[in-house]
Order: structure tokens, then sequence, then C-alpha cells
């Protein structure tokens, strides 16, 4: 078996393990192709942003696991998955990612309910009487 490069990727609730392989760009989620798992354009252009920027689309194959979530909180994890595994095969590669903000964890979640409102914050309709 070829050497493997591994990073996770979490964004919202999604977690993705990303493992590259040297190979000609073929990108596997979850035992699908990216066209047949990803139905939206923008979102495998999403997953494939840190391998463009890094001219490193055709070096690399990606076996990507990823659970919890919606597609494009899948999509941010498996970007920012892909991103710390190429920091594991060149460290060089740091500086652009991080200027891509490629490396930062999104901490944006879905905020909780609390009691006595209806969601997070939307509160039962006020009347004076």
């Amino acid at each position: 078996m070829p050497k493997s490069y591994y990073g996770t990727g979490r964004r919202k609730t999604s977690v993705a393990r990303v493992y590259l392989f040297p190979g000609t760009g073929n990108i596997t989620v979850n035992k699908k192709s990216i066209d047949e798992y990803f139905s939206l354009e923008d979102l495998k252009l999403t997953v494939r942003q840190p391998l463009e920027l890094t001219n490193n689309l055709s070096k690399f194959d990606v076996k990507a696991n990823v659970f919890g979530g919606g597609y494009r909180g899948q999509a941010g994890a498996i970007r920012h998955g892909i991103s710390k595994a190429l920091l594991v095969f060149d460290e060089e590669l740091r500086s652009a990612l991080k200027k891509a903000k490629f490396l930062t964890r999104d901490p944006r979640m879905k905020e909780r309910k609390k009691y006595g409102l209806k969601k997070a914050r939307k509160a039962p309709q006020f009347s004076k009487r």
C-alpha cells in the first residue's frame, strides 16, 4: 500500500477523516465518487479548493469518510481535512493554506434552544393584556 497522508476536518456537526494517496486526482467520499455524492457544483469546488490552490489536484487521490451535518457542512469538513493532510505531506504549504483560511476550523454552530422560548432566540408573541 502506498504512503498516505491523513487529516481530520470539522465544520458545524460534520466530521471528515481524509486520506491522501499518490494518484491521479480521484476524489471518493463515503465510497462514492464526488460527482455521485455531491450534486451541487459549488460543493465539489469547495472540496477541491485546497488541492487547486497548492497545485496538487492531479498528484493525489482523496478518500474521505464523512458523517454528521448536511452536505454543505460535510463539504467544508472535507476541505478542512484535505488542508490538514496536505500539511502532513509538505509543511511549506502552510502559508498559502493559512492565507486562504483553509486551516481555520469554522466555529459557527447552531445555537441551543432556551427554555421559555420557541427557538434559540424567538420568543412567544408579547401581549400587554
